[in-house]
């Protein structure tokens, strides 16, 4: 059974054999312990009942079910969004003096979360195009990459990256929202898995979220992270889940309501299907625009052996023309969504990167003429043809 099959199955089998088949939206921000006893238990993670709205929600455990499964891991931890997920990781695991290792492409949101927000808390940086050169320093904590560099589509060597992560004792961070159930982070090396939901796991453009799926923390990280080892102790595999609730949610609150957990696993339960759809189009209109413009839109067969999702890049050499495509195309939404049910469009450089500095820019791939693309559900022939009218015009 492929992973495909495998996750569409678990997914629409966690449904209620009795009762509601689709999950209750708790909507309560407090909740009754009953008595002193158990209240010690919730607090001291030892009972698995909730224990403040800030910390999850029944709706969002079952949420965090679902995304756990997408690769197999122990658990999961729901957030509000994609960054308080990236938030969260980094604010639970670093602190001053301590230092980040990025490797290739990276969405300009999560650019300017490590290269100006972290050092104002005393956390730097170093960004690196490629694996093979990754520099490590004594004050390196985590190592930090995407599956597909959002928005040129870079695929960085994971397997080298798990193995520089193991050499030096550091937490190997994989951002897999463009890619969950096409690409596996676990399978090279990654102990924590981050997704932004809002994109095509919810995939309707319905719900911000974001989620941190883990695996069992290996004894290199419980002695490399001192408190790790201590939730070790009291939680075992799911010592992850207690820093993040723990150092995290608990003091900064970046919770994911139950409605919109809701709506998330409303749209979890056909991304195996959306995703693989999406995918065979996105190749498809990859193969059209080269016609027209240079298309960025990766492959590679060790590690995204069923493609590598809905995204691409097209330059199309100046601005002007850039706005031309998007102007004259009748089916694309301007927005700067991705992973969404719908086609979705974005000239890079006035919008998510327009702050950014040359250099910047140059780093990233953005130049004057680059669209995103975010490939939906339509026809892929009538997109092609709409898609190809507009670069033509």
């Amino acid at each position: 059974m492929d992973n495909f099959e495998r996750f569409q199955t678990f997914v629409v089998q966690q449904a209620a054999k009795e009762g509601p088949i689709s999950p209750p939206i708790t909507g309560s921000a407090a909740f009754s312990y009953g008595d002193p006893d158990t209240a010690t238990d919730i607090f001291a993670g030892r009972a698995k009942k909730p224990l403040y709205a800030r910390m999850g929600n029944p709706t969002l455990s079952y949420l965090e079910r679902l995304v756990a499964g997408i690769d197999q891991a122990d658990g999961a931890v729901g957030f509000a969004s994609g960054m308080g997920a990236i938030a969260a990781l980094m604010s639970a695991f670093l602190q001053s003096g301590d230092e980040v290792v990025c490797v290739g492409g990276l969405f300009g949101g999560s650019f300017a979360f490590f290269s100006e927000t972290l050092p104002r808390f005393g956390v730097q940086t170093r960004f690196f195009a490629k694996a093979e050169e990754v520099q490590i320093s004594p004050k390196t904590k985590i190592l930090y990459c995407e599956s597909v560099g959002n928005p040129t589509t870079t695929i960085v060597d994971f397997a080298k990256l798990g193995e520089i992560a193991r050499a030096h004792g550091l937490l190997f961070v994989v951002d897999n929202t463009i890619t969950p159930l096409l690409f596996e982070p676990f399978r090279w090396g990654a102990d924590v898995v981050v997704y932004s939901t809002t994109k095509i796991i919810a995939g309707h453009a319905q719900a911000l979220g974001g989620a941190v799926a883990y695996k069992e923390p290996r004894a290199q990280l419980l002695e490399r992270f001192s408190f790790l080892g201590k939730f070790y102790e009291n939680l075992g595999k799911d010592a992850i889940l207690g820093v993040l609730k723990k150092r995290a949610l608990r003091d900064y609150g970046m919770s994911m309501s139950a409605y919109n957990a809701y709506l998330t696993i409303l749209g979890l339960e056909t991304l195996a299907l959306r995703i693989q759809r999406v995918t065979k189009s996105a190749q498809r209109v990859a193969e059209a625009l080269r016609d027209v413009a240079e298309v960025y839109y990766g492959s590679d067969e060790r590690y995204f052996p069923h493609g590598i999702g809905p995204m691409m890049a097209v330059d199309f050499g100046s601005e002007e023309r850039a706005y031309r495509f998007l102007q004259n195309s009748k089916m694309l939404y301007i927005t700067a969504n991705i992973g969404d049910a719908r086609t979705l469009g974005l000239h890079m450089e006035s919008t998510i990167y327009k702050d950014f500095t040359p250099e910047q820019k140059r780093y990233l791939g953005i130049t004057p003429g680059l669209v995103r693309l975010s490939i939906g559900l339509e026809n892929p022939d009538v997109l092609i043809e709409d898609l190809l009218a507009a670069a033509k015009s």
